[in-house]
């Protein structure tokens, strides 16, 4: 059952990262809860492991390592595309 809790905090979390810095996640629900588990992973990496925890995630370092994913797949899409970033 903590694993449920876990995909429910992560795509909540990736979704408020997207409507953060006003951008889509790719991929819709699917793509939040990826983000958000993600992003939970990157915010641990660069040390932004503290706050309070939800889902066995830190609140603070899931959004900023969200942030940070959104943005760089963001920017990705928008090269393949051909698009100015």
């Amino acid at each position: 059952m903590g694993w449920l809790w876990t995909l429910i905090v992560g795509g909540i979390l990736g979704w408020l990262a997207g409507l953060i810095i006003s951008r889509d996640v790719p991929f819709g629900i699917i793509g939040n809860i990826i983000a958000g588990l993600i992003g939970a992973s990157i915010g641990n990496a660069i040390g932004l492991d503290f706050g309070p925890t939800l889902g066995g995630m830190s609140i603070i370092g899931t959004l900023a390592g969200a942030i940070i994913l959104i943005l760089v797949v963001s920017f990705i899409f928008n090269l393949i595309k051909g698009n100015k970033a």
